[in-house]
């Protein structure tokens, strides 16, 4: 587990850098908070997924488990509602304060980080039982 909590914490970091600066990029030309803080977070997401599967959780080389693509999606989904409410919330009560979008951000990112890892490590990726397979 501990390799596992290495290398997601580097898919981790990059998929943050990405999500980060798709996000400033897309304020900076002028879109709302809300809609480009989603939109970057998709462009993360699909990164994660790639890095996920076939670095951080081992499968280079076969398909993906069973139902694993639904499950992220809905994994992804769940997180992407909580990373937005919760940088919403962030920036409106600290509205005005130096650093409040990097702090929100920080904050939205290490809730969904963390709901990500638990989502794809026991729900997404979780190992095959040995033996026969019910249908």
């Amino acid at each position: 587990m501990r390799k596992e909590v290495l290398r997601f914490l580097v898919v981790g970091f990059t998929t943050v850098a990405i999500d980060y600066l798709t996000y400033r990029v897309l304020v900076t030309l002028g879109a709302a908070y809300s809609p480009a803080k989603a939109t970057s977070f998709i462009v993360g997401t699909v990164f994660a997924y790639f890095a996920n599967r076939f670095w951080t959780f081992g499968g280079h080389g076969t398909s993906p488990a069973r139902g694993s693509v639904p499950r992220f999606a809905i994994l992804y989904a769940t997180t992407l509602l909580c990373n937005v409410a919760v940088n919403s919330v962030l920036l409106s009560v600290f509205s005005g304060y130096p650093f409040a979008i990097q702090g929100a951000f920080v904050v939205a990112t290490g809730v969904s980080a963390t709901l990500n890892f638990l989502g794809m490590k026991y729900l997404v990726f979780k190992p095959h039982a040995a033996g026969p397979q019910n249908s």
